[in-house]
């Protein structure tokens, strides 16, 4: 049964979070917490907190086992941006952009449904 858990508007760039997803993509999900764990970065916090929610949620409600479970997809879209700006020299104004993801991850325990 496949089940996932979405974190939106997260406040990091897409590009930075998605170098942090290419390393736990389709691992298990204990070696996933622990490359996530050891990797010192805002995005490896962010990804952990939905990796374990999505595991919650194949536990509590699907009656998976834990152990058992694996990351079958797991991809970082880009969400709203907010539009800042900063006063620059000479009377000019730049504008910052403050990107922000939707982060998605979807675990399985390669088990059918039986109804």
């Amino acid at each position: 049964m496949e089940t996932y858990a979405i974190h939106k508007t997260a406040m990091i760039k897409p590009r930075l979070a998605r170098m942090t997803m290419d390393l736990i993509r389709g691992k298990s999900v204990e070696s996933a917490r622990a490359i996530l764990e050891n990797t010192n970065t805002k995005a490896s916090r962010l990804i952990l907190k939905v990796l374990n929610s999505a595991a919650a949620n194949a536990v509590n409600n699907n009656g998976a086992d834990e152990n058992d479970l694996v990351i079958s997809k797991c991809y970082i879209n880009p969400g709203p941006i907010y539009k800042r700006i900063q006063f620059a020299s000479r009377g000019n104004v730049d504008r910052h952009d403050k990107r922000t993801s939707h982060i998605v991850v979807y675990v399985t325990d390669n088990k059918e449904v039986t109804e």
